[in-house]
């Protein structure tokens, strides 16, 4: 049914990450960049292709297997008011994850959760505020603590600083890259403008509606960009990091 008026969100993207590396995924609202993390990260399905895990193709997108990618797999969401649970104590929130997966004795994961929230920079006061009660620096900062809970290979974070005042934008991606350095992440970083994934990656991926129209290193992106869409980025919005006044 409605055949004749299926739009893809995505359609052909072939993406790989490799250890250690930040992966920018740039293009405007709609292009198909958070749709491609859902399927990166487990929360949808592709409609067709292959997906593959830990050098095997994932067939089924079932509850075991959305449970073995977040084991490896992360993600940090857009808005972390929406993420967090508004009326769960941040310490319960970095525990969850440790406790549905079963991770450790609960005096490890007390032990955990503290060492989370250092991990981020926040003081352990914070572990008994609610997430309302907390900047909107302060809430990304405790998402991102609650990705890092299962120790995954791979952060997916999804427009992470688009919902932050520019005055904290430039700390969280700091925090990021320095978290991706430390624990030996890939990150899969997504927004919609192309200076601040300049500001974070090693290499980035244009997409327009739905397909990956230009890839290469950072260097090879700006210096010389092949694909109009690509040109017509670098010369658009300002940087949220640098804003036009």
């Amino acid at each position: 049914m409605f055949s004749a008026n299926k739009i893809h969100a995505v359609d052909g993207v072939t993406l790989a990450v490799r250890h250690g590396e930040t992966l920018g995924i740039v293009g405007e609202s709609g292009s198909g960049k958070s749709t491609t993390a859902k399927i990166l990260v487990g929360l949808e399905t592709p409609t067709s292709g292959e997906v593959w895990f830990k050098g095997r193709q994932i067939e089924s997108f079932n509850a075991a297997v959305r449970r073995e990618i977040g084991r490896v797999v992360s993600v940090v969401f857009q808005d972390p008011a929406t993420a967090l649970n508004a009326r769960m104590l941040v310490r319960d929130a970095l525990r969850d994850p440790l406790d549905v997966h079963r991770v450790g004795s609960p005096r490890q994961r007390a032990a955990r959760v503290r060492e989370l929230i250092h991990l981020v920079g926040l003081p352990d006061s914070a572990l008994e505020a609610l997430p309302t009660q907390l900047s909107g620096g302060q809430r990304q900062r405790v998402a991102i603590a609650r990705a890092l809970a299962l120790e995954p290979e791979v952060i997916v974070a999804d427009e992470p600083t688009s919902a932050l005042d520019v005055s904290v934008r430039a700390q969280i991606l700091n925090l990021l890259t320095d978290l991706k350095g430390r624990l030996g992440l890939s990150l899969i970083f997504i927004s919609h403008d192309i200076q601040t994934v300049r500001y974070v990656s090693d290499r980035i991926a244009v997409m327009n509606r739905g397909k990956i129209v230009e890839e290469g290193t950072v260097a090879e992106i700006f210096a010389n960009p092949s694909d109009p869409y690509t040109r017509t980025l670098l010369g658009a919005a300002p940087s949220l990091l640098h804003p036009r006044r």
